[in-house]
């Protein structure tokens, strides 16, 4: 056995030194980031083939592949926290028009809330479309073992517990406790925690303007420091994301994704449809949905690539930079994005879960006022998911508790979650740019000309 995780191992490293002579000869990003998706998956798919998903041998070279790509998410968990807390700082020192704040936050949430509300209606209608219940399902050990675990480590966070008082748990009785990400809830703490800094900065730039100054450059100052942390660990990616795919696809049911086949498939027909709507709303707006799409598809891919919403914090702001979008707006969209309103994990999934479980326990999904209802807990539970791989299983578990649903059962679907979850995260940082965008539209601060140029090489520094 020693033998074959040896060999295993070794091959491991000669694709790690393939990315890297890519990287050395300034090969684009977006053009690692796939060959290490591609290679991932080839070499998954061979050690599948050569290995049960089971087998100690597999799991012992998968425990050192973990190195690589568990390492990688590790500091993206560890940079999240102090990257949404300055990012959130900086947009109110880089606003010029101190009188459009409240003008702009409100928007932001509006377009974020209200399209994880659309999203709960297009999640549901593509439950009802597929005929999806849980009790298809199989309930195999992995699935009971992944609901007893759910129930012990979010039963006491959100069991039992009615919305007011879900919603006083967003509030950072210590912030400095929420900046170790030590709760669920931490993101939108943090959020709330650097919003009134914010806005005790303006109340300080009007009567002190000097000590403002300082302030303000201190912040610009930790703002560039974190963000070459992020840029040094965004070179990272490929080999990540190498890793991350070849223990996916190598530890993967695959008899259990065929059986999950249409869940899949239902998840990803109603994550186009809401991208889809993305690209109306901007149409809706004058924008060419075509500029957007050219535009985002770096970001969207490393997204998709990456499961983490945060990693892909300071590519959204770049892009809606380049898209024309104030670095103020930039900063609030892409940081609120992150823990309020995330289409595709607070918005779909839990919805499909919801209507999925309701028949389990005696309810009738087709009532339009559980419809009614599950759409509303959607949108207003949609606060507070992390923005790191995870947060669609807590919203999911919000949802469920606030319906009086089985959290359990959100484990039925583990066999099929990091293939749902890499659509999800993509659709959610699609939201977020398209909220600051429509946002700068509406309030006249979107550079037309900048956002129907030409797109620009947002990966020079990577």
């Amino acid at each position: 056995m020693t033998g074959f995780v040896l060999f295993n191992v070794a091959i491991m490293l000669i694709l790690i030194l393939v990315l890297f002579i890519m990287q050395r000869k300034h090969i684009s990003f977006t053009k690692r980031v796939f060959t290490g998706l591609g290679i991932g998956v080839i070499y998954g798919f061979i050690l599948q083939y050569f290995t049960e998903p089971d087998s100690e041998a597999l799991l012992t070279t998968v425990d050192w592949f973990n190195l690589v790509g568990s390492g990688y998410v590790k500091f993206l968990q560890m940079i999240v926290m102090p990257l949404v807390f300055i990012s959130i700082l900086s947009a109110f020192t880089k606003l010029k028009l101190t009188n459009n704040i409240g003008k702009i936050s409100s928007l932001i949430l509006a377009i974020l809330i209200g399209t994880t509300a659309v999203a709960a209606a297009v999640g549901i209608t593509a439950t009802f479309a597929f005929d999806l219940e849980a009790v298809q399902i199989e309930q195999g050990e992995a699935e009971n073992v992944r609901g007893v675990e759910l129930e012990e480590k979010y039963g006491t966070t959100v069991e039992g517990k009615t919305m007011p008082q879900q919603i006083l748990e967003l509030i950072p009785a210590n912030p400095f406790l929420d900046l170790t990400g030590a709760r669920p809830t931490s993101t939108i703490s943090v959020v709330i925690f650097a919003a009134f800094l914010g806005f005790a900065y303006l109340g300080v730039r009007r009567k002190q303007p000097e000590q403002a100054e300082l302030f303000a450059k201190i912040v610009e100052a930790f703002y560039s420091i974190i963000m070459r942390i992020v840029t040094l660990i965004l070179r990272l990616t490929p080999y990540g994301i190498l890793a991350i795919m070849t223990k996916t696809v190598a530890t993967s049911d695959l008899d259990a994704i065929v059986k999950l086949g249409k869940f899949v498939v239902a998840s990803y027909v109603a994550l186009l449809v809401m991208f889809l709507i993305h690209l109306i709303l901007l149409a809706i707006g004058g924008l060419s949905p075509i500029k957007y799409l050219k535009k985002a598809f770096p970001v969207l891919m490393f997204a998709f690539t990456s499961r983490s919403s945060a990693g892909a914090l300071p590519m959204n702001i770049k892009t809606q930079k380049q898209m024309g979008v104030s670095d103020g707006i930039a900063n609030f969209s892409g940081s609120f994005g992150l823990s309020i309103g995330q289409n595709g994990c607070a918005g779909i999934y839990p919805a499909m879960l919801a209507i999925m479980v309701a028949p389990t326990v005696g309810i009738d999904p087709f009532t339009p006022s559980f419809i009614a209802t599950v759409i509303v807990v959607v949108a207003i539970s949609s606060f507070g998911v992390a923005g790191v791989g995870g947060g669609a299983t807590f919203a999911a578990l919000l949802v469920l508790s606030a319906l009086n649903l089985p959290v359990a059962l959100a484990g039925l679907l583990i066999s099929v979650e990091p293939l749902i979850d890499m659509g999800r995260t993509a659709l959610n940082v699609s939201g977020s740019m398209t909220s600051g965008v429509l946002t700068s539209r509406i309030t006249g601060d979107l550079d037309k000309e900048k956002y129907n140029s030409e797109a620009e090489a947002l990966e020079a520094d990577i």
